[in-house]
Parts: structure tokens; sequence; C-alpha cells
């Protein structure tokens, strides 16, 4: 009768950004996990992986993969930190642009035979109008400069994962237990 080799699995499903789903699956392998199937689902792509139960330094493996998925996690907040001052001023720069403009239309609307409160609303319109309208390019420069700040910081933690991933997949390759 022949033997058979039974190998014991370990099961992991993990949910990314379709966009992210290539790193995702890098940062994975790196410590010892294979993509068994995937599937995408509006803009999120679901990995089902398995690994074996009696791999080489696991323990040191699922510490660095834990630093991994950190370093993933601070990687997306640095990201989206770039827009995010950005946006939230131009919400309220926005919002201020909206109201004066409405404001404008209620000073015209609520005195209708008077002719220096039209003149009024009208002035307070084109303000309105130029503070709508200069909202984008304060935007572009907010984000300019928020990215310029924030880069070095994305750029050290590219290169920690890359670390991290290096020295997991070092000892995915070591059979010294």
């Amino acid at each position: 009768m022949q033997e058979k080799d039974f190998v014991s699995y370990e099961y992991k499903t993990v949910v990314a950004a379709a966009k992210e789903q290539s790193r995702v699956t890098d940062v994975y392998e790196a410590f010892g996990w294979e993509v068994t199937s995937q599937s995408t689902a509006l803009k999120k792509t679901t990995l089902s992986l398995k690994r074996n139960r009696n791999i080489a330094h696991k323990t040191e493996l699922n510490r660095l993969e834990r630093q991994a998925s950190n370093m993933l996690v601070n990687l997306k907040n640095l990201e989206r930190s770039k827009t995010t001052t950005a946006k939230v001023f131009s919400w309220i720069f926005g919002i201020v642009a909206t109201l004066v403009f409405g404001g404008a239309m209620c000073i015209v609307m609520l005195n209708e035979h008077s002719l220096p409160a039209l003149i009024c609303g009208i002035l307070t319109g084109i303000a309105g109008i130029v503070l709508g309208a200069v909202n984008y390019p304060i935007y572009t420069k907010i984000t300019e400069r928020t990215v310029k700040n924030v880069l070095p910081a994305i750029d050290d933690c590219e290169e920690k994962l890359a670390n991290i991933l290096e020295e997991g997949n070092y000892l995915l390759q070591t059979e010294i237990i």
C-alpha cells in the first residue's frame, strides 16, 4: 500500500480594494500564502489564501505579516491624507461661496424697488461667483503642498514594507528552524 504525504493547511480570506489587489497578493505571498481563488465585486477583491500549517519559522512569519499589514494600512492612510485637507477646505469654502451668492439673491429679492439694494446684490453675487471659481485652484494648491509633505513619509513606509517582505521571503527560503 502506498502512503500519501498529508499536508494540513491553514486558510485566510482577505478583502482589499481592487486597485490594491496585486500589492496585497505580493504581501501575503511573501509570507508563504498561496492564492486559491479571487473574486471582485464593487471595487473590492476577496482573496482566498492557504498556507502549510507546518511551515518553518511560522511565528516569525506571523509577526512580520502583522507588521506588513500595519504598513499597508499606514500607506492607505497616507495616500488618503494627500487630499483630505484640501477636500475639507474645498467643501467649506464652496459652502461659504454658495451662501454669499444666495445672500446676494436674497438682498435683491427682498428689496425689489431699491436701486442701492440691486447694486449691492449684484456686487455680492459677483463676489460669490468669484469665490466659487477660485475654489478649485485653491484646492489644487493645497493638494500639491500636502503631497509634497507626505511623499517622504510614503517613501519611507514603502521602504519599510519592502524590507519586511524581503525578510519574510528570506525566512521562507531558509530551512533552519
